[in-house]
């Protein structure tokens, strides 16, 4: 994948006036240091939990440029070909399941948040008022779908074959007493159906996106916590090959901070939860 399948607009969140391509000075060491950018790769556009990294790196030199995509099947891709230096985007189930198929050389290298995923209406205000025949859509993506079905066997809705593990699809389903019906989209159009379905399942960005807050407005929402077994953990993704990059290192480093907890905590409302805290 080339430059051509980033979505356009590239959003710059910080430059560093006047040095950000060249050899600059440090003001803290006074000796010379050759400005670095690193290219950030995001889906969607609440990025503010990112702002306090941008402040901290562009204090020691360093430009992070946010790089958005439309869509989660991108980013890993323009990864590996080399487009982006980082991305972060995806828990650790849809990584290693998009990283095996496409056979890429990418490698987790900080973990960031967890983001509870939900299901939502405008037609009713608890699963119990599901009705037979009901349609629900789901993120039509391995993981991401899977992941909808598992909340839904939570929730009470359905059960599903437990050899399918945490990536059942809707054939795992062996019980589905109302004969709910599955609408399967792009993680990112779940909230555009909810008008014409009894309910969606969104995941907590997309929510945000579209003015939905999980604490206030899901009809029932995941229940999840901090662990590193836990494989809906966020993370931060490099080639292998630079896994090691200590400027890479720095950038977890930042985000795992009580500045980018209150930003999480203030912007997004319970959609995203640090996994440092």
């Amino acid at each position: 994948m080339k430059n051509k399948k980033i979505a356009a607009g590239i959003l710059v969140m910080s430059i560093i006036a006047g040095t950000a391509f060249s050899a600059g000075v440090s003001k803290k060491s006074g000796q010379k240091n050759a400005q670095k950018i690193i290219k950030l790769g995001v889906v969607g556009d609440n990025n503010a939990m990112w702002q306090p990294v941008i402040d901290s790196l562009a204090k020691e030199g360093v430009t992070l440029r946010l790089v958005t995509f439309a869509d989660y099947t991108l980013p890993n891709q323009a990864l590996a070909d080399g487009d982006i230096d980082l991305n972060a985007f995806q828990h650790y189930a849809f990584f290693r399941h998009d990283i095996q198929q496409k056979n890429l050389a990418l490698s987790a290298v900080g973990e960031t948040i967890i983001a509870p995923l939900g299901l939502y209406s405008k037609k009713i205000k608890k699963v119990s008022e599901l009705k037979n025949g009901d349609t629900i859509a789901i993120p039509n993506d391995a993981t991401n779908g899977g992941r909808a079905i598992k909340l839904l066997e939570s929730a009470g809705v359905i059960k599903v074959n437990p050899a399918a593990g945490y990536t059942p699809v809707v054939s795992d389903i062996t019980d589905n007493p109302l004969h709910i019906k599955f609408v399967e989209v792009e993680a990112a159009n779940t909230p555009s159906l909810l008008p014409d379905v009894a309910a969606a399942v969104i995941n907590g960005g997309h929510a945000v996106d579209n003015k939905l807050f999980p604490g206030k407005d899901s009809v029932y929402l995941e229940t999840v916590s901090s662990g590193s077994d836990n494989p809906y953990i966020n993370i931060i993704a490099a080639r292998t090959a630079d896994k090691d990059n200590p400027l890479y290192k720095r950038v977890v480093e930042l985000f795992r901070t009580p500045e980018v907890a209150a930003v999480i905590a203030a912007e997004y409302k319970g959609a995203y939860i640090p996994t440092w805290k």
